[in-house]
């Protein structure tokens, strides 16, 4: 397990992740979770169900306005409905904020999938979709499925699927394999108490970064947490790179057939004589993908630095495929970047391309 420094932070957008799951599936926890070991980056929470939620850090926190409340690492926590939505991602995303990444807690009874349809359709330049997570009780899916047969809708949605409270049922094997297989190549990944590995969903900011204002760390003894030196959700890295150019066309056959589990890619991409002037800053979220092209930094190193982040990824045949997308010819086909530019979004250009993963999946 693992992660990289490649800065992926070139395109100022936030991550939006939308967290859904029907109730008592562990939503909250898994937020708590997330809060209380987010290091030195800062969430903003937008909870649509403010009546149930049970922040921890509610104790420390201070009002900042009509339903917002500052938690105590820069974290802010919003109680919305589907209208206001756009108002508070609009306030979050604010650069004075800092927020490093937003999370959308969805209520028990939403439809995950309107809440992703408002996070693409969204025209605020400084957030980026960050990955639908379903949260499921593995003691208690099979009722759960009787009683909500629209999960299985939600699972195929999903980018990633927590399958929560492993240790209450008896059959964590027959679950695990019944959820992956109603999902859309979605990396589906155990857990107890809602811990995952924040670093699967988001970059965390070293600590050091934040010396002069408390964190969570700084708030909360972890020594007495009997769970906190096992976690089951840890995630597979992968770090790539290469010092010739990649060919496009190579490259997005990679991409479109990325496998199950691999949630997340982000990095940098010299596509060499294909566009000398610039390299490609790469977002992928589930089936989710976007390039942003940016001018070389004069002195800079003509690299491409990737990292592939999932559960159950086979490293090493991912790596020997990213090799086989290197480029051997000195000449750039003057067709070779459509399927590239075909992520790249213009000022005024809807996300198009991934509308198409909203679709409601075939009976």
């Amino acid at each position: 397990m693992g992660n990289s420094s490649v800065d992926s932070g070139s395109p100022q957008q936030i991550p939006v992740v939308v967290l859904a799951g029907f109730l008592g599936s562990g939503k909250t926890t898994l937020l708590n979770h997330l809060l209380h070991r987010s290091g030195g980056s800062r969430i903003g929470a937008i909870v649509n169900d403010f009546g149930a939620i049970e922040i921890d850090a509610m104790a420390v926190a201070g009002a900042l306005g009509d339903s917002t409340v500052s938690l105590g690492n820069g974290c802010l926590c919003c109680a919305v409905d589907a209208s206001e939505l756009d108002l508070y991602l609009d306030r979050l995303a604010a650069p004075a904020t800092g927020i490093d990444v937003i999370v959308i807690e969805a209520s028990g009874l939403a439809e995950p999938q309107e809440l992703v349809r408002m996070v693409l359709a969204s025209e605020h330049p400084g957030i980026v979709y960050g990955g639908l997570v379903e949260v499921v009780d593995a003691a208690e899916f099979d009722d759960t499925r009787a009683r909500h047969p629209e999960i299985d809708r939600h699972l195929a949605l999903a980018d990633l699927v927590v399958v929560n409270k492993l240790d209450r049922t008896d059959d964590a094997d027959r679950v695990l394999g019944l959820v992956r297989s109603l999902t859309d190549r979605a990396a589906v990944v155990p857990a107890t108490y809602g811990r995952i590995d924040p670093e699967f969903l988001f970059d965390c900011r070293p600590s050091e970064e934040r010396v002069g204002q408390l964190s969570f760390d700084d708030l909360h003894d972890h020594g007495a947490d009997d769970h906190a030196g096992h976690l089951h959700t840890g995630y597979d890295s992968l770090s790539f790179t290469a010092d010739v150019p990649l060919e496009p066309r190579r490259l997005m056959r990679f991409l479109d057939s990325r496998p199950e589990g691999l949630y997340r890619i982000k990095g940098y991409v010299d596509f060499g004589p294909y566009d000398p002037l610039n390299r490609y800053a790469v977002h992928a979220v589930g089936r989710f993908l976007r390039f942003y092209p940016e001018p070389w930094a004069p002195e800079a190193a003509r690299l491409t630095q990737l990292v592939l982040i999932g559960s159950g990824i086979d490293a090493d045949t991912l790596g020997k495929e990213l090799q086989g997308c290197k480029k051997d010819a000195p000449h750039a086909d003057e067709h070779g970047m459509w399927g590239v530019l075909r992520y790249v979004q213009g000022p005024d250009e809807p996300e198009a391309e991934t509308e198409a993963d909203l679709e409601d999946p075939p009976a």
